[in-house]
């Protein structure tokens, strides 16, 4: 797997899961659980939710106090196009934008702002299944 840009291990790395769901059925809800639960910091963002899955949310990522390694993204990519400039901003390097988030133009935009972008999803990356959170 890390041929396929997936990190090994969780230490002490961090995560901002943009489009974070407080619907335990969805996939923003999914990542927040599978990398809470692999060890990660993880940020729940969604400018709609106090908390999600037990972890405080925000509204985005300029208000999560320190550092964020990664975000992955569970929004429309017309959403992840708006808050593109505030991931450079935060000084996140990777984003994982999952299945059906992703369009050329936002990763045309990633890219250019310095971010490496993965497309695929990001529940994987911790060697879970979304079907097994």
């Amino acid at each position: 797997m890390a041929d396929a840009g997936f990190r090994e291990g969780p230490a002490t790395s961090s995560i901002a899961i943009i489009g974070a769901s407080a619907d335990p059925t969805k996939y923003g809800n999914k990542a927040v659980r599978a990398y809470h639960k692999a060890g990660y910091r993880v940020y729940p963002i969604n400018p709609n939710a106090a908390e999600v899955a037990g972890l405080q949310a925000y509204a985005s990522v300029l208000e999560v106090p320190g550092e964020i390694e990664t975000a992955s993204m569970y929004v429309p990519p017309t959403v992840g196009l708006m808050v593109a400039e505030q991931l450079a901003e935060k000084g996140i390097k990777e984003v994982f934008l999952n299945p059906g988030s992703e369009s050329p133009e936002l990763v045309a935009k990633l890219k250019g702002l310095g971010l490496k972008v993965t497309q695929a999803c990001s529940i994987l990356a911790v060697g879970t299944s979304p079907e097994d959170v």
